[in-house]
């Protein structure tokens, strides 16, 4: 091998312990490299500190095992060559107490040693502080177990009444409609000739009758929504269709109760995917309401049309949103039942639209309608909101998207 060869690699590998060096000193705490001897080959200027600070002088000579760690250095390298991926030991210096943690790198056969201090004793009163904390993260522990104890109680307890209700509906559903049948067979005369004062007690007693299907129902699909169960029976169906049947089955509550039902049906409603009698369950629920709510000789309003509903832009206003419509664009259809009663105040137009809200609370019902409305309406990707001042009557709207993406 020539000299200049040789010359070379002597300059490569000079060049190859600077980059190392280089490399060493970019780290934040000391750190030193050695051989399997002890011999030091390199130290970064944290390591150069900290042993100049300790009295040591990190110059050629100075032997890891011997000088620094002061341990044997068959008894380290055997435990590392056995399979230990550090040891610590104790280091004493003139400024302090630290600890050398040695690690073996076996590929270059070297030993890397970082220097941590070993912190102070800690004062009396820091140990009773420390000791607090722990007692308030272990009280901390106990109460999150417990609330989730109770938590998980809770929602049992909600699943059993859940069920509950849902196999009440079920026995009562069957008797209702045999009760129901034969309340109609009676007022039409299939069974004989009533007297107009039979009539009308057999029409008051329809009447309770049809309100107990109503809540039977109502119970269902509240299980149903509880219990993730509800599924959605979507055909294309004619809207104009599913209202007129609703409004001819409730025209006679409106007349016993001398209110008037309008609707109005504007033209080129479209053929679209819904569930016909989920949605009318809605529609029957907003009428219902109405008719509560409303005084004698009052009216209700059904509106049923074409909207376009420009999904929640942060520029536009929601009350502005609502009312803007281009017939060329509809995408949606707008329904809104609008009545002449009471109103409700501001500050329950969220409200009511949970379980087992009512803002009146002599008013008949269960406060579950509402509720089932918004989360019906949710499931065919709608919306539902209202529209009410006191005084000034209320308007249930909600929006069914024409086309589901």
């Amino acid at each position: 091998m020539s000299k200049t060869t040789t010359l070379d690699k002597q300059a490569s590998s000079q060049a190859s312990f600077q980059l190392v060096a280089s490399l060493l000193d970019t780290l934040d705490r000391p750190l030193l490299v050695s051989d399997r001897g002890g011999q030091i080959l390199f130290t970064n200027l944290h390591a150069q500190d900290a042993l100049g600070a300790g009295g040591f002088n990190a110059k050629p000579g100075l032997n890891l095992f011997r000088d620094l760690l002061r341990t044997d250095r068959k008894r380290i390298l055997g435990k590392l060559e056995a399979g230990e991926q550090e040891i610590t030991l104790p280091l004493e210096f003139a400024d302090g107490k630290f600890r050398a943690r040695v690690r073996w790198l076996p590929e270059p056969d070297w030993l890397a040693v970082f220097i941590d201090p070993i912190p102070a004793e800690t004062p009396d009163d820091e140990a009773a502080m420390r000791q607090t904390v722990q007692e308030l993260m272990q009280e901390r522990e106990i109460t999150y177990r417990n609330l989730l104890a109770a938590y998980l109680r809770l929602q049992e307890a909600n699943r059993q009444k859940t069920v509950f209700l849902a196999s009440a509906a079920h026995e009562l559903k069957t008797p209702l409609a045999v009760m129901k049948g034969y309340y109609e067979l009676l007022l039409s005369g299939s069974l004989g000739k009533l007297s107009e004062r039979q009539k009308d007690t057999l029409r008051e007693s329809k009447d309770s009758c049809d309100r107990l299907v109503r809540l039977v129902s109502m119970f269902l699909n509240y299980s149903a929504l509880e219990s993730g169960k509800l599924v959605l029976q979507l055909h294309e169906n004619d809207l104009r269709d599913c209202i007129n049947d609703m409004a001819g089955r409730w025209q006679d509550a409106f007349q016993r109760a001398n209110v008037r039902l309008d609707i109005q049906l504007l033209p080129d409603l479209p053929l679209f995917k819904f569930d016909y009698q989920k949605v009318q369950q809605c529609m029957i629920n907003l009428l219902d309401n109405a008719l509560k709510h409303t005084p004698e000789d009052g009216c209700v309003t059904l509106v049923a049309q074409r909207h376009f509903w420009e999904r929640r832009l942060s520029e536009v206003a929601p009350s502005e949103e609502r009312r803007r419509d281009n017939g060329e664009r509809a995408n949606s259809v707008l329904i809104s039942v609008r009545d002449t009663g009471s109103g409700i105040a501001a500050e329950f137009h969220q409200e009511i639209f949970e379980e087992f809200v009512r803002v009146d609370p002599s008013s008949s019902g269960m406060g579950l309608g509402l509720a089932i409305t918004k989360r019906l309406i949710q499931a065919h990707r709608g919306k539902v909101w209202v529209d009410s001042e006191i005084g000034q009557g209320s308007c249930f709207s909600f929006i069914l998207p024409i086309y589901v993406e």
